[in-house]
């Protein structure tokens, strides 16, 4: 799946920006940034392994979820001044397509 294909996308270079955190975030933004990244790709092939519509935008939604708390992790680190504009926004940019895309799945299937 394309949508996939971006996802793992957007967890590869979250995991990048956040490279540079401050030892101090390890527990805290690093980690929140990193697993909300991460799963939107995760439930994006779970849900594809779904039988059921239903399940399936489940998933979907999860991962939508997911693409929403990686963009508002972006933007506080980007306030804070952890991480530079345009690295942050390339992301952002990513994630909304992102979104885009799973509201037209999701909107195909019915649910």
């Amino acid at each position: 799946m394309p949508v996939w294909q971006k996802a793992m996308e957007i967890g590869v270079d979250v995991y990048k920006i956040s490279d540079s955190l401050p030892k101090k975030e390890d527990y805290a933004l690093t980690s929140q940034i990193r697993n909300a990244g991460e799963s939107i790709s995760a439930n994006i092939a779970e849900g594809f392994g779904r039988g059921g519509n239903k399940e399936k935008c489940n998933f979907y939604r999860y991962s939508r979820g997911s693409a929403s708390e990686t963009k508002s992790h972006l933007i506080y680190g980007k306030l804070v001044g952890y991480f530079a504009e345009p690295e942050s926004n390339s992301i952002i940019t990513k994630i909304e397509e992102v979104i885009h895309e799973l509201n037209k799945i999701i909107k195909s299937l019915g649910n």
